[in-house]
């Protein structure tokens, strides 16, 4: 059993690091859609403002509409009153009564609208900053990314040319020694050549009778003449 549990251990703390190679390598592309959602979580929070913004107008402006009517009103109970007319004023007054009612809804549903818009705006004025960051050090990473990617390929070929630099000279050299060689070959090949030629040439002219043969009987007498 303790096998066993160490074998399912070592699976899991290798299929973990075979996900974590996984998100490291797709980093920036997760990144870049991490951001995407946060633009469209947004751009929805901003559609919900909107819709909040248009609820509260909407109540402002029934409210205005409910307070116009309450003045309208109270002019016709004040007139009553001036008439003695306490049922009609009564009538009037009742209506009144439910239109202050309508009014304190509208006025609170106004209110309410108002600081949700106030805390939605808060809440998007955030989000945005936090994005625009999110973004700023997305660019600085894929800059910086792609600046030691540049780096590493510049040092990989840096790398392979002085292999391949070393190789050619290696080449050079053997090329030039074996130039070396040839040339020192040819030289002597016709320093054999013009001995050949001017030994047999001597002996032509020694046989035409051209040239005398440099016999030891004419050195005897050449180093006698020059004893005396």
């Amino acid at each position: 059993m303790n096998v066993l549990s160490k074998l399912v251990t070592a699976l899991k703390g290798g299929v973990t690091e075979a996900g974590e190679a996984i998100v490291d390598t797709q980093a920036l592309r997760i990144l870049d859609q991490e951001i995407r959602d946060a633009d469209e979580a947004l751009n929805q929070s901003k559609d919900s403002l909107a819709s909040v913004i248009a609820r509260q107008k909407l109540a402002e402006e029934r409210a205005g509409k409910i307070q116009a009517s309450i003045d309208e009103n109270e002019g016709y109970a004040l007139k009553a009153l001036e008439q003695s007319d306490e049922k009609l004023a009564m009538d009037v007054a009742e209506k009144i009564a439910s239109l202050e009612s309508k009014l304190e809804t509208e006025k609170a549903a106004g209110e309410g609208f108002a600081n949700s818009a106030e805390q939605l705006r808060d809440a998007i004025a955030q989000a945005e900053k936090d994005v625009q960051y999110m973004k700023n050090q997305v660019d600085t990473v894929k800059a910086t990314a792609n600046v030691q990617k540049a780096e590493a390929a510049v040092s990989e070929r840096h790398s392979g040319n002085n292999s391949k630099l070393r190789t050619a000279m290696e080449s050079l050299e053997r090329i030039k020694e074996k130039q070396a060689m040839n040339s020192a070959k040819m030289s002597a090949a016709r320093d054999m050549a013009n001995e050949g030629g001017a030994s047999s040439l001597d002996k032509r002219l020694e046989e035409a009778g051209i040239k005398e043969s440099n016999k030891a009987a004419d050195v005897l007498e050449r180093l006698k003449q020059k004893r005396t």
